[in-house]
């Protein structure tokens, strides 16, 4: 109770008149000729506010730049919901407006996106072990049935489907996932997790961490360069605003009512089904489940995310996939540096690469980031099981 307590602290002078003659215009005279042209220039911009140009011709009559030099400063248009829009964000709001409860008995839900059998199974059984009734456990196995070593893990699997990497099918299996855990009305917080994932905390720093925190884990940020903004789709028009989208890694933690509203979704989601992937506009290459969550949490709730995950992946090889811990790598110096970083590191994709720092707050507090990790080898087991009682016994 005392650690529970403990997460939840989270002058102007008068003118004048000098000596002398002074000869003044006619107060009856009026600058007729400033008022007509201030007049005409209010007429135009009005007229161009109200009905937007649809030839480019036009716009170099008044100007050598053309439309764009008009609509930059030309106040932005706004736009009216479809109703399909509006039923959506009504439902939306009164999903989030509920009240969250938090109970002895609220669970988290750990769902695990794999193609197979877990290789880690025995280091998150000693993870698990003496904290029943505070967890569940739901396995979305792609390709092969999954081969068990954790009685937490038996018969946990759901109905699954194959997931292709960055095509709507991984978003798929984010849902179903997500869907099964929320049949069970205690489970109150929602960790997504891969095969090659490792908890990097206790279950109580991890379990207060996530269930006392006011926002939920979702990764999300502007990237202008090609794999970023570069990727938004027209088609996607109106509903996703090429200025509202974003980009995150797919990895989350969030709460009940960020879980239904995403399975909720439709609207949103088939924009992403229907048009992020390779082939729709150009040479675009639309990755689905870097895309769909952090546009569709920054479009409806921006303030209720953290824009940043809770689980760490080394990025600095800067290849298509993460950085692959090897047993080599593995050592007590490598997690505790892991687990005391406490600002993300963003890297844009335009031009060279622009880095910006973020402090990871949790309640207003700066804390570290990171409650778990990836990517790790299936080599390193015994290794982690080694370290296991030293590293997450670290505050």
């Amino acid at each position: 109770m005392k650690a529970i307590k403990g997460w939840l602290l989270g002058r102007t002078s008068d003118m004048q008149s000098l000596p002398g003659a002074r000869h003044h215009r006619s107060p009856t005279k009026k600058p007729v000729w400033i008022i007509a042209v201030v007049s005409l220039i209010t007429m135009f911009v009005i007229g161009a506010y109200m009905f937007p140009h649809h030839r480019k011709a036009a716009c170099y009559m008044i100007s050598s730049n053309g439309c764009k030099a008009l609509t930059d400063w030309l106040p932005p248009s706004v736009r009216e919901f479809s109703d399909d829009e509006i039923a959506a964000r009504v439902v939306i709001s009164e999903m989030l407006s509920s009240p969250r409860v938090i109970k002895k008995t609220s669970k988290i839900a750990f769902m695990f996106l794999t193609p197979g059998t877990l290789p880690f199974e025995k280091l998150w059984d000693l993870f698990f072990e003496g904290h029943e009734g505070k967890f569940s456990v739901y396995i979305h196995a792609s390709k092969d049935t999954p081969v068990h070593t954790s009685r937490y893990f038996l018969n946990r699997e759901i109905r699954s489907d194959e997931v292709v990497w960055g095509r709507i099918s991984m978003i798929d299996a984010e849902r179903r996932l997500l869907s099964n855990a929320l049949r069970d009305p205690e489970n109150q917080q929602f960790v997504l997790l891969s095969d090659s994932c490792v908890p990097l905390r206790s279950f109580e720093y991890m379990y207060n961490y996530m269930m006392y925190s006011n926002v939920s884990y979702v990764d999300c940020f502007d990237d202008p360069g090609p794999h970023g903004t570069g990727r938004h789709m027209d088609h996607m028009l109106p509903e996703i605003p090429r200025e509202d989208f974003r980009k995150g890694a797919q990895w989350f933690s969030m709460k009940r009512q960020h879980a239904v509203i995403t399975v909720a979704d439709s609207l949103y989601y088939s924009k992403f089904r229907d048009y992020c992937r390779p082939g729709v506009e150009r040479n675009k290459n639309c990755i689905a489940d870097e895309h769909y969550l952090p546009t569709f949490f920054h479009m409806l709730d921006p303030g209720g995310i953290s824009n940043w995950t809770v689980t760490y992946v080394d990025w600095s090889e800067k290849k298509w996939h993460p950085r692959t811990y090897m047993p080599n790598d593995v050592t007590l110096e490598l997690l505790k540096n892991l687990t005391s970083i406490d600002a993300v590191s963003r890297v844009t994709s335009e031009g060279t690469g622009e880095v910006t720092w973020t402090p990871c707050m949790w309640n207003g507090i700066k804390r570290p980031c990171y409650l778990f990790g990836r990517k790790f080898h299936a080599a390193t087991l015994n290794k982690l099981i080694d370290l296991f009682s030293n590293y997450t016994s670290m505050a």
